[in-house]
């Protein structure tokens, strides 16, 4: 028998949430070989569940998914314009 290992995490980046979710639900769509499950939905705030058999798949797509969020902040932060009212 095979142990089953997840992870839950949930983002609120306030008014930056949706547009975070849109950059890195796009990419677990276009990686359909992905060898764990992972869940990214958005409902206010995005719900990300990773399940896979093997901790190194768990954590490997884990950190990936972290990093794909705070790269999607980080270039919405740089690009964030002022407004002079």
């Amino acid at each position: 028998m095979m142990s089953s290992y997840n992870a839950k995490v949930i983002v609120n980046a306030k008014e930056k949430t949706k547009a975070i979710f849109d950059s890195i639900s796009t990419d677990n769509d276009f990686y359909p070989e992905n060898p764990t499950k992972t869940n990214i939905i958005f409902d206010d705030k995005i719900m990300i569940s990773i399940e896979s058999n093997h901790i190194p798949h768990l954590r490997a797509n884990l950190n990936s998914t972290l990093r794909l969020i705070q790269a999607s902040y980080d270039s919405i932060e740089s690009v964030n314009i002022q407004s002079n009212n």
